[in-house]
């Protein structure tokens, strides 16, 4: 079925104006997404059609964003936050970690919030110092956040409105250097009859290796299973980084005896530590070699002259892959 050519930006604008348009409750939040449309203009559109009343210019602080938008769910409303770069969320930690991601199991399930807090998020754009950052491990080690993150349009157009439909609070990570990717979108039908928000994805089937990914990567991890001729590459686009789809994960290492993850954040305590280690303890007899894992280095984002050193690359990823078949 053919659908509508979009970018992943204007995927997610879709889905945010789909989503308002059926539910007066939702509300879009933050600094500069009402006349200016956002700095990335996704949220470009919305003021005009639903007015200052639901689509909100915020003063500069992030911690008043979200400590705003927990009270509104409170009060039956869906707000949407957008926090402009990955970087300017660290004001709002306290508001995140100790009160949205905390209070629907402190009232034993009573309160519902259901916010949505969007954060574009890795590097490759050239952008200054905290604009770049990966910082979607904190959010997942927080019990009671769902963490998820797009590849593709298609996903893009279809989770922001099952993240907004949430009655828990949602981290919706958007992988700034893929906003301008296209794809065809069929937008007919409801957001529950797609794919579910909280499940993997197999985007490339394959028989020798399983290469893992999110976000940003899930492109790169796709190229360089086409680059590898020797092998049968499969790629498996994570989406939910919290909770994370075992199910889908450890079926596919089952099949390939090899596992590959690949991400931008630094390797060292990353969420591609803590899958490595699940899919051992569930994989252990299955595995030919190690878990093999490619990411960002120990280090400070560096100055965007440097980033491309810094990035995992098609290289790197192709090295990592290399190095499960030396075993």
């Amino acid at each position: 079925m053919s659908g509508t050519r979009l970018t992943l930006g204007k995927a997610i604008n879709e889905g945010l104006r789909r989503a308002m348009e059926d539910d007066p409750k939702v509300l879009v939040m933050g600094e500069d997404v009402g006349r200016l449309g956002g700095v990335f203009r996704i949220t470009d559109g919305l003021y005009k059609d639903f007015g200052s009343d639901r689509v909100i210019d915020t003063p500069l602080a992030e911690s008043g964003i979200i400590g705003t938008a927990i009270g509104l769910a409170l009060r039956g409303y869906r707000p949407v936050c957008e926090i402009q770069f990955d970087g300017f969320f660290f004001p709002a930690t306290n508001q995140t970690f100790t009160q949205l991601a905390k209070m629907r199991a402190r009232s034993g399930g009573t309160v519902k919030l259901p916010v949505v807090i969007r954060i574009p998020y890795g590097g490759g754009i050239g952008a200054v110092e905290h604009h770049s950052e990966s910082p979607e491990a904190y959010f997942a080690h927080t019990a009671g956040l769902r963490v998820v993150t797009v590849a593709n349009p298609e996903d893009a157009y279809w989770m922001i409105q099952q993240a907004v439909a949430s009655d828990d609070p949602v981290v919706f990570f958007e992988p700034k250097r893929r906003y301008w990717d296209k794809a065809d979108v069929v937008t007919g039908g409801a957001p529950a009859s797609a794919t579910p928000m909280g499940a993997a994805r197999v985007a490339r089937q394959g028989a020798d290796a399983t290469l893992l990914a999110y976000g940003p990567m899930v492109k790169t991890a796709l190229q360089a299973a086409e680059a590898d001729t020797e092998h049968s590459i499969e790629v498996v686009d994570l989406r939910s980084l919290s909770p994370v789809d075992y199910d889908t994960v450890i079926a596919s290492v089952r099949r390939t005896g090899r596992l590959v993850i690949a991400h931008e954040a630094p390797v060292s305590h990353g969420l591609g530590g803590e899958i490595a280690a699940r899919v051992t303890e569930e994989c252990f007899y299955h595995l030919e070699a190690p878990v093999i894992r490619v990411g960002g280095f120990d280090t400070p984002y560096p100055p965007s002259r440097l980033e491309d050193h810094y990035l995992p690359d098609l290289d790197r990823v192709l090295d990592g892959i290399d190095r499960a078949f030396a075993f």
